[in-house]
């Protein structure tokens, strides 16, 4: 009788999921179990067999995707540890432009990108650069991933260049568009509310919607972002007083939607948008508010670990940004004032001199 040949990678068993396709498991006492990738006896196959046998891989779901894909790369990303230290505004906000990127490009295989695919893919928004560039630094977090995964052994956006885009980004509102807005609103609205609050409290769309009578205390007001989990507390200075002192006391949230429903980030950005809008500043923005109470700050002389704390960041390199913005004002300022200085003493010198040549010119007359 002929021997049945015996399986060549033990612990590896055949199974169909619900869908009627076959997987290939395994276990193996003393390692975690896991679903191998790959045709059976693929090189694929092989490299995930040995790391299982190595116990470097945890049972997971089999994935829903062609191996190689970019569906598959996101699909894996999502399930590693970088994407689960993420804070969860983080994961909704780089989710919501996978989910764009996957639409148009998720059934390509990731190691036919070649770097004039990047260039062409990031160029049909060239109108656009910073969209333009958040596209780039997505398409180098997936390729860099890949390069861990690998799907591919060179990074081929490398040698792409970002676009060049305004430096400062969004626009810093200046104190006559404030004074604008707030002329246009009424000071008792709700659009003046919202701007009081980001101005005085430097939170951002996804922070302002949050606060409320509890993040109040002892004529202050703390929050921790959402984005870097830096915490926030500031006096309560006369000008927000003064807005937030009508509001019920019993109020959970500050700004709200009709029937007090709290709005969601985008929503609340919209809307603000929209006031904007109305008031004849539609180059302004919520996020331009933040930039605002910056420049005021360093403006005052307020040093870099002080708007740091303003704008909830865990470094002071942003924060420089606007202190070196000020420094160049005053240094302005002082270096006109002492041009200026220098030609009133100059004219003062010359109206002596001229004074001295008079007074010569008479004396030499009553001498004669």
């Amino acid at each position: 009788m002929k021997r049945r040949a015996g399986n060549p990678f033990p612990g590896v068993t055949r199974v169909v999921d619900r869908h009627g396709k076959a997987r290939w498991r395994f276990r193996m006492k003393g390692v975690p179990g896991t679903y191998l990738q790959g045709e059976y006896g693929s090189v694929e196959f092989r490299r995930a067999y040995d790391a299982a046998v190595a116990g470097t891989t945890a049972l997971v779901a089999p994935s829903r995707h062609q191996y190689g894909t970019f569906d598959w790369l996101i699909e894996h990303y999502r399930r590693s540890p970088k994407w689960k230290k993420l804070r969860p505004i983080s994961q909704l906000n780089l989710g919501k432009e996978f989910d764009r990127f996957s639409t148009l490009h998720g059934k390509k295989r990731v190691a036919a990108l070649r770097t004039d695919h990047v260039e062409a893919i990031i160029g049909k928004k060239a109108d656009t650069p910073a969209a333009a560039n958040r596209l780039l630094k997505l398409l180098r977090r997936l390729c860099r991933f890949a390069i861990r995964k690998k799907l591919i052994v060179v990074d081929p956006t490398i040698d792409v260049e970002r676009y060049q885009e305004n430096p400062d980004g969004f626009h810093t509102w200046t104190e006559a568009e404030i004074l604008q807005f707030e002329e246009y609103h009424g000071v008792s609205s709700k659009a003046v509310l919202a701007l009081r609050l980001i101005l005085n409290t430097g939170a951002a769309r996804q922070d302002v919607i949050r606060l409320g009578w509890q993040s109040t205390g002892e004529g202050r007001i703390a929050y921790r972002r959402l984005k870097t989990g830096g915490d926030v507390d500031l006096p309560i200075l006369d000008e927000l007083a003064e807005v937030l002192r009508p509001l019920p006391t019993n109020r959970l949230l500050f700004v709200t939607h009709t029937g007090d429903r709290a709005y969601k980030p985008t929503t609340f950005g919209n809307w603000f948008h929209d006031q904007c809008v109305d008031a004849g500043l539609p180059h302004c923005s919520s996020h331009g508010l933040r930039k605002a109470g910056a420049t005021r700050l360093a403006d005052a002389g307020a040093t870099e670990l002080e708007i740091m704390a303003y704008l909830g960041h865990r470094t002071p390199d942003e924060a420089r940004t606007y202190t070196k913005k000020a420094n160049r004002k005053r240094l302005g300022d002082t270096g006109m004032e002492k041009v200026a200085r220098a030609k009133r003493e100059q004219g003062l010198s010359n109206r002596v001199e001229r004074l001295d040549i008079h007074r010569r010119k008479v004396l030499k007359e009553k001498g004669n």
